[in-house]
């Protein structure tokens, strides 16, 4: 995963350029761990794309969500880790999922990073476009976040957590910049957060 150091600092310039999160929707975070039993204490980690393919995990778009979840990472205590020499105390994988839920409630999943779509979808749509012709409602972009951090030396998983937004489509909050800081943000919103329940983020 050595590509994803460049890849997270143009990523992360890109996010701080984009403008203020708070015009996203509101995010639906559920995390789930233990520390008040065993209480989490922040070490150095690498964050690692949950993907096959590693064409995927090295585009833009899991560049900016690898630059998002690093910054909300660094403000809970954790150290970056750049590459993976297997150094790292903790090991961030997350996984993405986009798709189209129309208005009458049909969900159609969206390819990550390739700028297409895959699945029944499949008729090319642009995300960036909004043109609504029929007067009917517009669809929206749903998109998830999920991230998982495990110890490294014995593959425990000690945090859990998944947010998901929903927004219409076209608009600046189903971008790919504005989601992936405004779900990273509400993911780790008071670290660990509370366990088994699930919050609405504004």
């Amino acid at each position: 995963m050595a590509g994803f150091s460049s890849f997270s600092t143009v990523a992360l310039a890109g996010l701080l350029l984009s403008g203020c999160t708070a015009m996203t929707p509101p995010v639906d975070v559920t995390r789930f761990h233990n520390a008040q039993i065993a209480p989490i204490v922040p070490g150095s980690v690498i964050i690692e794309a949950n993907v096959t393919d590693e064409g995927y995990s090295r585009s833009i778009e899991y560049a900016t969500y690898s630059a998002a979840l690093l910054r909300e990472l660094q403000r809970a205590g954790f150290t970056e880790v750049r590459d993976n020499t297997g150094t790292s105390q903790y090991i961030a994988r997350y996984t993405i999922d986009r798709a189209v839920l129309t208005a009458g409630g049909a969900r159609s999943p969206i390819s990550v990073g390739v700028g297409g779509s895959t699945g029944s979808y499949g008729s090319g749509v642009g995300l960036g476009i909004g043109i609504n012709l029929g007067g009917r409602p517009k669809d929206k972009i749903v998109t998830e976040l999920s991230v998982r951090i495990s110890r490294r030396d014995n593959g425990s998983v000690i945090w859990e957590g998944r947010a998901s937004v929903e927004a219409k489509q076209g608009s600046p909050a189903s971008q790919p910049g504005l989601a992936a800081a405004k779900l990273a943000e509400a993911l780790f919103k008071d670290f660990p957060g509370e366990s088994g329940t699930t919050i609405r983020v504004p």
